[in-house]
């Protein structure tokens, strides 16, 4: 079986280095822009400002072997599928955050913890399982 993904976009953050990205979303944290494909932009009518989204990213440049990983700690290894880890089979990041604005194709959030430039995925409404704003690595 083979999957095939389509980007619909990408993320524009402050951050620009591994080692400034934060490891979890923060929903204090700076403002950043999902940018949308021009095919995609009419996929956005119905969302509204403060409704809360899922979003879905892909990372690059990880190791998508890691099967165990340090813990938050750092004092243990512990399975790859109990972090957030983008260190992964499949580099998918995802967060529920509400929306600041949308404008012409750019949705703005606050608080990603991806690269700007970062491959955007998919855009859902959130429901409430997914919406429980707790952050953990």
């Amino acid at each position: 079986m083979k999957a095939t993904l389509q980007f619909i976009g990408h993320i524009d953050t402050p951050y620009t280095a591994i080692e400034d990205c934060p490891n979890n979303v923060d929903l204090n944290g700076p403002l950043c822009q999902l940018v949308v494909h021009e095919e995609f932009i009419n996929g956005l009518s119905g969302l509204l400002p403060g409704q809360k989204i899922l979003i879905l990213y892909w990372f690059e440049n990880t190791d998508r072997n890691a099967t165990k990983q340090e813990s938050n700690n750092g004092e243990e290894l512990i399975g790859t599928f109990a972090l957030r880890s983008p260190h992964r089979p499949n580099p998918i990041g995802a967060a529920v955050l509400p929306i600041e604005t949308i404008d012409h194709g750019v949705v703005s959030v606050k608080g990603l913890d991806c690269l700007t430039g970062t491959h955007l995925l998919d855009i859902k409404p959130a429901i409430l399982q997914e919406d429980s704003n707790k952050n953990t690595k």
